[in-house]
């Protein structure tokens, strides 16, 4: 089955509707702090202080208040870091006599980064300093159940969401927000900035009948949201299963403007995941992560991930002439040769593996008019004309 570059504008201009209403009803927190469900915390005025103040740092300006002698649940990952890089762990073990945390919970990857002291030290289960229990929700369990949050009075949620629906993080955050629902838990999420701005939204929503854990809600590929907008919208939508609606708080952040991509805020950048290390890596795999679904490598187990692609029975010269005729804004093809091979335990069997993958490289020229999708879209189709009996969907 081959790819069409050709694109029904009636469905696009749908789906961008439907995006817009969400990014219209979530962008109202800094104007609103009403809502039938859920209460957005006021924020101090921070506006004679340079950069973005995330709402761990908002939580960490008010004192940390909000949690005080609280028996408490955390869902985070590595990414969870204030403005000088200390982890929300570090930062809540400092006060440790104002609450007690009770368990951990991680998404997707876990707690993977060895660049915070507190995350670095977790072993075997436990957190070595609250003593909390630390449970992963992917693979086998996917929810927290009653015994996980026992004698909890409050789930506090912060961790970094890419602003892309190919990645699980909100569907954990869902998840956790149905068992708060479930068991009368008040949740707090700690809002953090979309690193690919707030006002891009570009690719299809999902079917209904291919949602999943990976394209759980009816999304465009890029949202444009910050996860505590998408945990608004869920909450106030009835998006939860069984349209519950959970005692949602949000702390908003204070500064940051929807044209702000991550490295615009002065925010420190933390790895997402395994494959994605920098934010040009996260905004080619808005686009590349598409590739997964076939049989094409798109780098994983080289260096540079999502920014080449190519497979052992692909012809480079060829693949780029054909590119180059295109005219793609923002991005510049070369030729490339690599070997795909394990660099990380979390992507341990790349496609291809130890096998000579001819294709192409891209170069993002320009970040602001490069489109992830149209250029994934592209080169899959044009890969799938030049080799039909060789791509395939997987």
């Amino acid at each position: 089955m081959g790819l069409s570059t050709d694109i029904d504008s009636k469905k696009v201009n749908c789906h961008r509707l439907i995006a817009s209403v969400c990014v219209i009803l979530c962008a109202t927190v800094s104007l609103c702090q009403h809502f039938e469900h859920s209460e957005i915390f006021p924020v101090p005025d921070m506006s004679f202080h340079p950069g973005v103040f995330t709402g761990l740092d908002i939580l960490e300006e008010t004192d940390f208040g909000s949690i005080s002698n609280r028996t408490l649940a955390i869902l985070t990952n590595q990414t969870a870091v204030n403005r000088e890089g200390i982890h929300i762990l570090d930062l809540l073990f400092k006060r440790r006599d104002d609450f007690d945390v009770r368990v951990i919970f991680t998404p997707e990857f876990g707690l993977l980064s060895d660049e915070t002291e507190q995350v670095s030290m977790i072993q075997d289960g436990k957190d070595p300093w609250f003593g909390a229990n630390i449970k992963n929700l992917w693979e086998r369990k996917f929810i927290p159940d009653i015994n996980d949050l026992r004698d909890v009075d409050l789930i506090v949620i912060d961790m970094q969401d890419p602003g892309i629906r190919l990645f699980s993080f909100m569907t954990t955050v869902t998840k956790v927000m149905e068992a708060a629902a479930l068991y009368d838990i008040p949740i707090m999420v700690l809002d953090r900035p979309n690193p690919l701005n707030g006002v891009v939204i570009d690719g299809p929503v999902v079917r209904p009948r291919f949602q999943s854990f990976l394209g759980y809600h009816l999304v465009p590929i890029r949202h444009g949201l910050t996860i505590g907008e998408y945990a608004l919208m869920i909450n106030e939508t009835g998006w939860i299963r069984g349209s519950k609606r959970a005692q949602l708080n949000i702390i908003p952040m204070a500064n940051w403007k929807r044209d702000m991509w991550m490295d615009e805020t002065g925010l420190p950048w933390i790895p997402l995941a395994p494959n994605v290390r920098d934010l040009t890596a996260l905004l080619a795999y808005v686009g590349m992560g598409l590739v997964q679904g076939t049989n094409i490598s798109s780098g994983e187990g080289t260096e540079t991930p999502y920014l080449q692609i190519g497979a052992p029975w692909i012809y480079a010269k060829a693949l780029l002439n054909s590119l180059n005729l295109k005219g793609l804004p923002g991005v510049r093809f070369s030729e490339v040769t690599f070997h795909p091979d394990s660099l990380s335990m979390l992507v341990s069997n790349p496609r291809y593996r130890g096998e000579e993958c001819e294709g192409v490289r891209l170069e993002i020229t320009n970040r602001n008019t490069y489109s992830p999708i149209l250029t994934s879209v592209t080169v899959l189709s044009t890969i799938a004309g030049h080799y039909p009996h060789n791509f395939r969907w997987v």
